[in-house]
């Protein structure tokens, strides 16, 4: 496959390679010239938030149950 390279140094990533890879519109790429060759890899970012988010999922069935067993009974 062939792209050519606007006036603005941009290139249209041919629609088939954009679903074979997941190239979603406002994907990150990394890019990195080896040997004569253009690579690009999809950036992985994630917070620290992203990071903990769903480890407890399916763990915890009831919240309040999950408290009380952690700090007692509530007082109500």
């Amino acid at each position: 496959m062939k792209a050519t390279v606007s006036e603005k140094g941009q290139v249209t990533i041919p629609q088939k390679i954009r679903e074979q890879l997941g190239l979603k519109p406002g994907q990150v790429l990394e890019f990195e010239a080896r040997e004569g060759a253009l690579i690009a890899r999809k950036t992985v970012t994630t917070t620290k938030i992203d990071e903990v988010v769903g480890m407890l999922r399916g763990r915890i069935k009831n919240v309040d149950a999950y408290i009380d067993e952690l700090r007692g009974p509530s007082k109500k």
